[in-house]
């Protein structure tokens, strides 16, 4: 893309623990490549119920390519000569070849055909966006990728149940993951998309000081393989097993376990179950998350005196330590980018939590969400374009709504993709 100038909407810069220099960069100005996805064409004889189908597919590539709005201007063909035309035909229902043509550079055109999923036509028309998407840039889309989520729309009357489910990026096709009738919280995606890792708030019996049996609450960690839908316990120390998140090569999970009385973080090798302790400290560490290279791990942690982001060296106990986060009263949820080199995460301010992203060393603090209700945990896509988070709007003292919504890196809001399915939690963004 032909950038002229990067959008910032705020820059930040702390200057001490409750002192910020708020600095105004300015506005985007973007040159955007325009695409035209023609109107598909139909060379064979076709039902109505099939040419439906066909019509859909060219909906939804209008509707993928519409999230990457800071890179292209969709255009109707009658707006002239766009840097992208993008024609599909249809000579059978089996495959449909599509040409991307390059306007600028006839030579970087290109055609190839996809195999049509008549069972699926949402999954046909995603892999065709994404086809479009790496002949067009060179690289994958976020048109394939899954967001993982808890929403509470199982809860009853007199019971509030959270459970797991999955979509796709853009929102279609939810899909309920558990059958808990608990409180599940806190899921991560495994490198390979193949696994989560949850935590549950169960009961647990255990014996008290005085020897009588007692019945308290419990947060188990366990493990979901998407594949053979098969869940396994992972830790069920007395307290906290949770805020699990996976290494980079799968091996190693990282989480806050409270057995000792106290929340620190510690690493759990999935095949030996071996724990070694990674903080160390009498006040809390609680929301661990690895960058890719395996060699900084960002976390929560009330050792100022409030909750603040800290990054360490993982290959030790309380190795390398360093706080990067100095705004608003607390802090919550850090996450790294998919390259490692920022992390985003939600500060209270204002009454409200606002989403925030940092490099990773402490520089170039960046505001994303302001005048939004209260937004939280915040996911970087695979890609590193894009950011999905909650956001929750209060109607009325007894009333509040909670949905997904996806941004750009920059903070603008491309769209909400949840909508009536409960108060939804903790998006998780595939890799």
């Amino acid at each position: 893309m032909k950038i002229i100038l990067l959008m910032m909407m705020m820059l930040f810069q702390a200057q001490a623990q409750d002192s910020l220099t708020v600095v105004a960069v300015g506005e985007a100005e973007i040159e955007k490549d325009s695409l035209i996805i023609a109107k598909p064409k139909v060379s064979f004889k076709a039902s109505p119920k099939i040419f439906q189908e066909i019509k859909e597919i060219g909906e939804i590539l209008k509707s993928d390519f519409s999230f990457y709005k800071h890179k292209f201007s969709l255009e109707k063909p009658s707006d002239g000569k766009p840097t992208y035309n993008i024609k599909l035909e249809f000579k059978s229902f089996n495959s449909v070849s599509v040409e991307v043509i390059n306007n600028m550079n006839s030579v970087r055109s290109s055609s190839f055909n996809v195999p049509v999923d008549a069972r699926n036509i949402i999954t046909t028309a995603h892999t065709v966006s994404n086809k479009i998407y790496e002949a067009i840039a060179g690289e994958k889309s976020i048109f394939l990728s899954k967001i993982v989520f808890v929403s509470d729309r199982v809860s009853t009357r007199k019971e509030i149940r959270k459970e797991l489910y999955i979509m796709d990026f853009d929102g279609r096709r939810k899909q309920r993951l558990t059958y808990t009738n608990s409180m599940i919280i806190s899921p991560a995606i495994s490198p390979d998309n193949s696994k989560i890792l949850y935590s549950a708030i169960e009961n647990k019996w255990k014996r008290s000081s005085r020897g009588a049996v007692i019945k308290v609450k419990n947060i188990n960690l366990y493990l979901l393989d998407l594949k053979t839908k098969k869940t396994t316990l992972i830790s069920e120390v007395d307290g906290m097993n949770s805020g699990a998140v996976f290494s980079a090569d799968g091996k190693d999970i990282f989480l806050t376990l409270t057995h000792t009385k106290n929340a620190d973080i510690y690493k759990i090798n999935l095949k030996t179950k071996k724990r070694t302790k990674i903080t160390s400290h009498f006040l809390d560490d609680v929301d661990p998350h690895i960058n890719k290279d395996g060699n900084l791990l960002t976390f929560l942690s009330g050792r100022s005196g409030r909750a603040m982001i800290y990054t360490l060296d993982p290959t030790g106990v309380e190795k390398s330590v360093k706080r990067i986060s100095y705004v608003g009263k607390f802090n919550a949820a850090p996450k790294f980018s998919p390259d490692g080199s920022q992390i985003t995460f939600s500060s209270w301010v204002d009454d409200k939590f606002d989403i925030y992203k940092i490099d990773s060393n402490g520089q170039n603090l960046v505001r994303l969400t302001k005048n939004f209700g209260s937004n939280e945990e915040a996911n970087f896509s695979p890609d590193g374009q894009f950011i999905v988070f909650s956001s929750q709007k209060v109607i009325n003292r007894k009333k509040a709504i909670q949905n997904i919504y996806i941004m750009n890196v920059e903070g603008e809001i491309i769209k909400k993709v949840s909508s009536n399915y409960g108060k939804i939690f903790t998006p998780r963004w595939s890799n």
